[in-house]
C-alpha cells in the first residue's frame, strides 16, 4: 500500500470511529480491523492507570490550531512505557521540553513528553517497556503525559491504535 492510500485509509477511520473514541476495537467485533490497529493488539497505554484528560483535537488545515495528540493524568515522576515495540529515534529536549519518539515501523512514529528519558536513541524497546518517567515541566499543566502519532508524517488519534479505554475524568469547570 502507498503512503497516499494508507493516509486515505487513516483518514477515513478516524472519521468513523470518531464516534466511538474511547472504546477499544475489542469492545467492537463488528468493526474488524482498520489499517491502524494491529493485529495482536500490541499497543498498551504509557501510563497505568491511564486517564484521559485532554482527547485529539485534528486541526482544520496543517498549519490550523487543534491538539495533536491525546494528553493522560499522571503524577511526576511516575514510570513511562513504550506503547508499542520500535526503535527509539529522538531522546532529548524540544525548546523547552524533554521529548522521546519511536519508530514503530511503516510510517508510525510515537512522541511522548514530558518525559525524563531512561533510553537513548537506538535502543529497541518491546510494548510496556520502560522508557522513562514523566517530567514537571512540559506543555500542559504538570501531571500530564502527552502522547502524539503521527502515520507518514500525519497526526492521527492515538485512541484509534490504544488496546482499551482509559477512565474518563472530570475536569473543574471554569
Amino acid at each position: 500500500m502507498t503512503p497516499r492510500a494508507l493516509r486515505s485509509v487513516v483518514v477515513a477511520a478516524s472519521v468513523l470511529l470518531a464516534p466511538l473514541q474511547g472504546m477499544g476495537a475489542a469492545d467492537h467485533p463488528d468493526l474488524g480491523t482498520t489499517a491502524l490497529a494491529p493485529p495482536d493488539g500490541s499497543w498498551t497505554w504509557p501510563i497505568s492507570p491511564a486517564a484521559l484528560v485532554r482527547p485529539f483535537e485534528p486541526p482544520a488545515h496543517a498549519y490550523g490550531p487543534g491538539h495533536r495528540g491525546i494528553d493522560i493524568g499522571a503524577t511526576p515522576g511516575s514510570p513511562v512505557h513504550a506503547p508499542a515495540a520500535g526503535m527509539v529515534v529522538f531522546a532529548g529536549r524540544v525548546v523547552d521540553r524533554p521529548v522521546i519518539s519511536i519508530d514503530h515501523g511503516d510510517g508510525v512514529v510515537s512522541s511522548m513528553e514530558p518525559i525524563d528519558p531512561t533510553v537513548v536513541v537506538g535502543d529497541v524497546v518491546v510494548a510496556g517497556s520502560r522508557i522513562g518517567s514523566v517530567s514537571s515541566e512540559g506543555h500542559g499543566a504538570p501531571g500530564r503525559l502527552h502522547l502524539g502519532i503521527r502515520v507518514d508524517g500525519a497526526y492521527v488519534d492515538p485512541l484509534s491504535l490504544l488496546s482499551s479505554p482509559a477512565r474518563a475524568v472530570l475536569l473543574p469547570c471554569c
